[in-house]
């Protein structure tokens, strides 16, 4: 496991925070009530070790396949279902939705290999992530790949939470599948259109892993 580069300020702020109210705590709260600055001690070490696992990148062999299309989250499937694609396809897709914990590895993967035709990056509101208008009205970023299969549309969806998408492709680039599509700051929501002719291989509810699980096949 390693840390993702995302991480390393906000570590460090959260860290740098924590000692300084400790200390501020042990000067003058430890003679008395010297029990509160070590709850607040103990406390303080809890939540670094939580924010440390936020961008944690556990070492995985991912699924590589030009036949299949790879979760591109860690997470629970919350919405598997046919709608009408109003931002770049114009036509019925499937959407498959995954909803991304704040315990979950928040790095996002790319599904399959292909060069991105399209990338838009929307400002918008910061619904929950399991609200069903998060899709179409939260702060959102979507790319468009496609190969000799088909094109699909990946779109990660800011939360509550989640007030800050990184995505690392550009249009007209060459990607490949299991390389990293971007990272989601305390985790969110990644819906994934499909071609209708796509197979889909998960369930609603299933907890599925970035990069390895098979979303669908083509």
């Amino acid at each position: 496991m390693y840390i993702h580069k995302e991480g390393f300020k906000t570590i460090i702020i959260v860290a740098f925070g924590l000692a300084l109210l400790n200390a501020l705590s042990f000067l003058f709260l430890s003679d008395a009530v010297p029990y509160l600055s070590i709850i607040f001690l103990i406390l303080s070490f809890i939540f670094l070790i939580f924010i440390i696992s936020f961008f944690r990148i556990p070492i995985r062999t991912l699924t590589i396949s030009d036949h299949e299309i790879i979760c591109p989250a860690d997470g629970k499937v919350v919405v598997i279902e046919e709608m009408i694609d109003q931002e770049y396809f114009l036509d019925k897709r499937i959407q498959v939705s995954i909803f991304m914990s704040p315990a979950n590895v928040h790095v996002n993967r790319i599904p399959v290999t292909g060069e991105v035709k399209y990338k838009q990056y929307h400002k918008g509101k910061y619904l929950v992530a399991w609200h069903p208008k998060s899709s179409t009205e939260n702060e959102r970023c979507s790319a468009v790949i496609e190969n000799n299969k088909g094109s699909i549309l990946v779109k990660q969806i800011a939360g509550a939470l989640a007030k800050r998408i990184c995505n690392y492709v550009e249009k007209g680039s060459n990607v490949k599948q299991g390389e990293e599509l971007g990272f989601i700051k305390f985790g969110s929501r990644v819906d994934v259109l499909l071609p209708l002719n796509a197979e889909i291989k998960v369930q609603i509810n299933e907890k599925v892993l970035g990069g390895v699980t098979v979303l669908a096949s083509w």
